[in-house]
């Protein structure tokens, strides 16, 4: 962590469209902010693409104006920013370690059973495992595989993350949207 910083995940909501990503890493840039950890997929509203984006910022002022600043895009429907209280979470990790090594150790059963995790491949050079949890999860069992087994390969994803919520703020604001278009087009049915 960054000394007194806060992480904060900005999820951001967006038609998939060329250009988009670069509009909004030149923001983070010259806001002089750290992209850690960034996933782009298709969001539960069909047509509408989410990102997630975590970064440390020492304020909420600071998130308050870049969110401000990539709101304004023309290719942003919405952007938030959320504290890890106000979200579930998660990231995956993969991890590959030598099959010969996690023999000496003890067994396959016995890393799957005390870490919680899957065994994704295994074969005569090497066996790949795959974590879900927070970083600290992720990279807590990264350090201690390092340390006891050897780790070959190690890749983690970045955060993946829906708000508690009952619905995607987005789908209220779509809603309010779509009423509006109709009082426009059809004023009578606003009575």
């Amino acid at each position: 962590m960054d000394g007194n910083k806060t992480l904060y995940t900005i999820t951001i909501f967006s038609e998939n469209t060329v250009g988009v990503l670069n509009q909004i890493t030149t923001i983070f840039t010259r806001r002089q902010l750290n992209i850690e950890t960034l996933s782009v997929s298709p969001s539960a509203i069909r047509g509408i693409h989410k990102f997630t984006i975590t970064t440390f910022s020492d304020s909420e002022e600071v998130m308050k104006k870049l969110v401000r600043l990539i709101d304004k895009r023309v290719d942003i429907l919405k952007a938030y920013f959320n504290t890890n209280e106000d979200l579930v979470h998660q990231e995956l990790a993969l991890y590959k370690l030598s099959t010969e090594k996690v023999m000496e150790h003890g067994s396959i059963e016995y890393l799957v059973r005390k870490y919680n995790i899957r065994v994704l491949e295994v074969n005569k050079d090497c066996v790949v495992f795959l974590k879900a949890g927070h970083y600290e999860e992720t990279q807590g069992l990264f350090e201690e595989l390092a340390d006891t087994i050897g780790v070959l390969q190690f890749v983690r994803s970045g955060r993946i993350a829906i708000t508690k919520s009952k619905v995607e703020r987005l789908s209220d604001m779509l809603a309010k949207w779509e009423q509006q278009r109709i009082v426009i087009v059809n004023p009578e049915s606003a009575i």
